[in-house]
C-alpha cells in the first residue's frame, strides 16, 4: 500500500512541475458575481445563486467543480462515478440505484438520514432513496464539502452537491449522443434547446442507459447486475423583463434491474465469490421531480422563490439470507410524496455588508409496505424440529412410564423402545412452522427553518461571514405490522393447528429542533483573489424512527420461552401494554447526529491565475454518530443506531489549471482522512448464541477511505483540417483505501488504483458538430470491493459485492 501511495505521489508531483503555464492573463477584466454563466478557470461555468453573494472559492469552505467537459471527458453517468474523483467524498456502486449511502469526511450511512444534501438546479432532493439517479444535460457540479447546514439546512453535515442543467437561454442547438461499449452497454441522450425569443426559451431531453452487467448468479446462471432505465425532462423559461426570470422544471426516470449481486467475502483472501442466490434481487423505481422558480433583481437585493414536488414509487425484492437456501425474502414498496418551498433575499450591491435572509419548509408523506417472508430453509424449520422433540420426548417418557407401571418387570430402556414403536404405529409426532412478518409503516415529515448569513469587510482584505439558521423537524411514524408463526401438529393420527401471533399498532411522534451557526474568516492574499480561510460551523442529521427495527423486536418476541409453551396449548397472542409501547418507542427511535467542523485553508491563484491550488485542513466533533447495523442477531433489515461519540480528522488538496500554451489540462486531488470512534459500546452475539458487550473505542469508522486520490489530465492537439480539428487524450486515475467494512475493523480494502484513458477527435463539417471518444476504464483490471458486510448469524459470514473489471467502449455526440 505504501507503495502504491509514494508511486501516486510521484505521478502528482511530476505532473505539476511538467505543467508550467505561459499564457498571461493579467489583463482579463474580472467576471461579476452575477453573471449568469461565464467561463473561467475560476468557477469554469458561472451560474447565479440565490444564496451565495460570493463566488465559491471566494468563500470559506472547500469545494470541487466540474464543467460539461470534464464530466464527459471522463464518462460520469451518475453521482456514483463522479465521487471517485472529488477529495474526502465517497459513493459507492453497489446494490441498486435504491442505494445511495455516501460519506463525506468520515461522515455518512447507508439509511435513513443522508449525510450529504444533493440539489438540481436550486431544487433539494429530500429522499435518499432518489439520490442515486442518471445524470445528463449537465452544465455543472458543484461538491461543498464540510457542514452547510446554515443556509441548507438539515442532512447537509458532510456537504452539498449542486447539479445544474444547460440553461436554453444561453445555449441552443440539438445534441444527439449515442454510446456502446462492453458487456452491451448502450446508451442514447437526445437534447433540443431552442430560445423562441429574448423573453421565451425552453429544453426538451430524453435518454435510455442499460447494461447486461458484470456479473452472474451462480445459482441459475442468470445475470445479476443487468439493467434498464430510461426519462426525460424538460425545462422552460420565461423573462418578461431584464428584473423577472421564472422558470419550470420536470424530470422523470424509471429503472429496472436485478441488483444486490453480493457473494461470499473471504477474510483470509479479501476476494470476493460470484453471487449464489435462490431468489435473484430486483429493483424497480419511478421518480419524478418538478420545480417552479421565481427571481426578481431589484434595485437593492435580489428575491429568488423555488417550489417543488417529489414523486418516488419503487419496489425492492431481495434475498436476505444472500444464499441458495430456501430461507429469506424482504420485499419493501414505496410511496412517498414531498413538497418543498424555499424564499430567498440577497443583497445585490458592493458594499461591505452583503447579507442573505431565507425560510424554508418542506413536507413528506412516505408509506412503506415491507413484508419479510420466511421459508422451510429458515430457522423456522429448526423452531419446528425443536419442538417437534420437545413434543415426542414428552409423550415417550409419558408412555413408558405407564408401560413400567402395568408390566414392574420391563426396564426403562424397553419401555421406551415399546412407546416408540407405539407412536410410530400410531402417525407418528411431525411439526411445520411457518412464519411471515407483513409491516405497513406511515412515515410523515415535516421540516421549517429561517436563516440568515452576512459577509462583512472589516478591511479591504479582511472578510467575516456570520451565519444563523434556525431549523424544526417533525417526524411521525404510524405503524400496522405482525408476526404469525402457524404451528400444524400431527400427533398419532390427530392434526391440530396453533397461531402465535404478536401485533403491533401504534403511531409516535418526535420533533427536534438545531441552531446551526457558522463563523468564518477570509483574508484576501493577492489581487488574483488568492485567500486564507478558517471557518466553525455546525450540522446535523435528522433523527427519526427506524421501521426495520420492527421486524426484529417481533421476531424477538417469538423467542420467549413462555410465550412459546402457551401458544403450544391453543392460539395465543402476545400482549402489549402501554409500558411496552414506551419501551418499543425507544428501541425503534433514535436521535439526530450533531456535528462541529473547524477547518482552515486557502485558495490559490498562481502564475497569472492559470493554477489553482486549494488546501484545506479540518477537525469534526460528531455527537450521537449514526451507524447503520444489522438489525440485532436475525439480520433481516437495516437500523440506525447512535454510537456515542467520534471524531474525523484530514486533508484535502486539488491542483488544477492548464498549461502548454492551453493545451494541457490538469487536475489532481489528495485527501487524507482519519474517522475514529471515542465512545461506541456494543452487544454483539458470539458462536454460541451469547450476548457480549464489545467496546469499539479507537477503531476506525466502517465504509470511510483512508486516502483518495485522483488525476485527470487532456492533452489537445489542434489539427489543421477541412473535418478534423483537434484530438484530445489523456488517463484518468483514482485510488482509494484503507477502507475497513465493519466497526470491529476485520474486514477491509486495501489502497487500490484504477485506471482509464479515453481519446476523442473532434470534427466539424458544415454546420454539424461531431465528437468521436474512444474510452476505457480499469485498463489494469483491478480486483476490489465496493461493498462489504457481515451477517449476524453466529458464524458471522461476510458477504461482499465485487467492483467491475475492464471495459471499453465509445461515444458519438453531435450537435447541431
Amino acid at each position: 500500500m505504501q507503495r502504491n501511495i509514494i508511486l501516486s505521489a510521484l505521478l502528482i508531483v511530476s505532473t505539476a512541475c511538467m505543467a508550467v503555464p505561459v499564457e498571461n492573463t493579467a489583463g482579463v477584466a474580472p467576471i461579476q458575481s452575477d453573471s449568469s454563466r461565464v467561463y473561467d478557470i475560476d468557477e469554469i461555468v458561472v451560474i447565479a445563486q440565490p444564496k451565495e453573494v460570493l463566488r465559491l472559492r471566494q468563500q470559506p469552505l472547500s469545494a470541487s467543480s466540474f464543467d460539461n467537459t470534464q464530466l464527459y471527458s471522463i464518462g460520469i453517468q451518475d453521482i456514483r462515478e463522479l465521487s471517485a474523483f472529488v477529495p474526502s467524498f465517497t459513493m459507492p456502486n453497489y446494490g441498486s440505484r435504491y442505494t445511495s449511502s455516501a460519506y463525506v469526511r468520515g461522515i455518512g450511512s447507508r439509511v435513513n438520514s443522508p449525510a450529504i444534501g444533493v440539489y438540481v438546479d436550486g431544487m433539494p432532493i429530500q429522499s435518499k432513496s432518489a439520490f442515486n439517479f442518471h445524470t445528463y444535460d449537465i452544465d455543472r457540479v458543484d461538491v461543498l464539502r464540510g457542514p452547510q447546514g446554515t443556509l441548507y439546512g438539515m442532512n447537509t453535515e458532510g456537504g452539498l452537491l449542486r447539479i445544474y442543467s444547460k440553461n436554453p437561454m444561453n445555449y441552443q442547438g440539438t445534441d444527439v449522443t449515442l454510446s456502446v461499449g462492453s458487456r452491451f452497454w448502450r446508451k442514447a441522450e437526445v437534447s433540443h434547446y431552442h430560445k423562441i425569443s429574448d423573453k421565451v426559451a425552453f429544453s426538451l431531453s430524453g435518454f435510455y442507459d442499460g447494461q447486461n452487467g458484470f456479473q452472474r448468479n451462480s445459482f441459475n446462471g442468470h445475470r445479476a447486475d443487468n439493467f434498464d432505465e430510461a426519462g426525460g425532462k424538460m425545462r422552460l423559461v420565461f423573462a418578461p423583463s431584464k428584473r423577472l426570470t421564472m422558470s419550470m422544471f420536470t424530470d422523470y426516470q424509471f429503472v429496472h434491474q436485478n441488483g444486490f449481486p453480493y457473494g461470499v467475502y473471504s477474510l483470509s483472501t479479501g476476494s470476493t465469490a460470484s453471487p449464489n442466490t435462490n431468489t435473484q434481487g430486483r429493483y424497480h423505481r419511478n421518480i419524478f421531480n418538478g420545480a417552479f422558480d421565481i427571481n426578481y433583481k431589484g434595485a437593492i437585493f435580489d428575491f429568488s422563490s423555488i417550489t417543488s414536488y417529489q414523486y418516488l414509487n419503487d419496489r425492492m425484492l431481495m434475498d436476505i439470507d444472500y444464499s441458495a437456501l430456501n430461507a429469506m425474502e424482504m420485499e419493501q414498496r414505496q410511496l412517498k410524496n414531498g413538497f418543498t418551498q424555499e424564499f430567498m433575499l440577497k443583497s445585490n450591491r458592493k458594499q461591505r455588508w452583503q447579507w442573505t435572509f431565507g425560510a424554508f419548509g418542506s413536507f413528506d408523506w412516505l408509506k412503506t409496505n415491507a413484508p419479510i417472508h420466511f421459508y422451510e430453509e429458515s430457522f423456522t424449520s429448526t423452531v419446528a424440529q425443536s419442538i417437534q422433540s420437545s413434543m415426542y420426548n414428552a409423550m415417550l417418557n409419558s408412555m413408558a412410564a405407564r408401560m413400567i407401571q402395568t408390566a414392574p418387570m420391563m426396564t426403562m430402556e424397553q419401555a421406551r423402545a415399546a412407546a416408540a414403536v407405539a407412536i410410530e404405529r400410531a402417525g407418528g409426532v411431525t411439526m411445520d412452522c411457518t412464519l411471515d412478518i407483513p409491516g405497513m409503516f406511515r412515515t410523515p415529515m415535516y421540516n421549517m427553518a429561517v436563516f440568515h448569513e452576512s459577509n462583512i469587510s472589516i478591511t479591504d482584505r479582511l472578510t467575516a461571514t456570520l451565519g444563523l439558521r434556525y431549523d424544526y423537524s417533525h417526524s411521525k411514524i404510524e405503524f400496522d405490522t405482525h408476526a404469525q408463526m402457524d404451528f400444524i401438529a400431527n400427533v398419532m393420527g390427530t392434526e391440530a393447528n396453533y397461531a402465535f401471533t404478536s401485533f403491533l399498532q401504534n403511531k409516535y411522534t418526535k420533533g427536534f429542533d438545531q441552531l446551526l451557526p457558522k463563523i468564518g474568516l477570509t483574508y484576501q492574499l493577492d489581487r488574483l483573489g488568492s485567500n486564507a480561510y478558517a471557518v466553525v460551523g455546525k450540522g446535523y442529521r435528522a433523527g427519526g424512527y427506524n421501521i426495520q427495527s420492527l421486524g426484529d423486536y417481533l421476531r424477538a418476541e417469538l423467542e420467549v420461552p413462555e410465550y412459546r409453551n402457551q401458544a403450544m396449548r391453543g392460539d395465543f397472542d402476545v400482549p402489549h401494554d402501554a409500558e411496552s409501547y414506551a419501551q418499543l418507542a425507544d428501541v425503534i427511535s433514535f436521535k439526530p447526529e450533531e456535528s462541529w467542523n473547524f477547518e482552515a485553508g486557502t485558495h490559490l491563484n498562481l502564475f497569472n491565475n492559470t493554477m489553482h491550488f486549494d488546501f484545506a485542513a479540518y477537525y469534526m466533533r460528531i455527537k450521537n454518530q449514526q451507524l447503520s447495523v444489522m438489525a440485532s442477531r436475525y439480520g433481516f433489515g437495516r437500523m440506525m443506531v447512535n454510537a456515542g461519540k467520534s471524531f474525523s480528522c484530514g486533508i484535502e488538496t486539488t491542483l488544477r489549471g492548464r498549461a502548454l500554451n492551453n493545451h494541457l489540462e490538469y487536475s489532481l486531488t489528495y485527501s487524507f482522512t482519519h474517522a475514529a470512534f471515542k465512545e461506541y459500546v456494543d452487544e454483539i452475539a458470539d458462536a454460541d448464541g451469547n450476548m457480549q458487550v464489545v467496546n469499539y473505542k479507537d477503531n476506525k469508522i466502517p465504509f470511510v477511505p483512508a486516502h483518495q486520490l485522483a488525476a485527470i489530465i487532456d492533452y489537445e492537439i489542434p489539427i489543421s483540417n477541412s473535418g478534423l480539428t483537434s484530438i484530445t487524450f489523456g488517463p484518468q486515475l483514482n485510488g482509494q483505501g484503507r477502507t475497513y467494512w465493519d466497526e470491529a475493523n476485520i474486514a477491509y480494502n486495501n489502497f487500490y488504483v484504477v485506471l482509464g484513458a479515453h481519446a476523442d477527435m473532434f470534427f466539424k463539417i458544415n454546420k454539424l458538430d461531431f465528437d468521436l471518444n474512444f474510452w476505457g476504464r480499469n485498463l489494469t483490471n483491478t480486483h476490489y470491493n465496493t461493498f462489504v458486510f457481515a451477517s449476524t448469524d453466529p458464524g458471522q459470514t461476510y458477504f461482499g459485492q465485487r467492483g467491475n473489471t475492464i471495459q471499453f467502449g465509445a461515444d458519438l455526440k453531435i450537435h447541431f
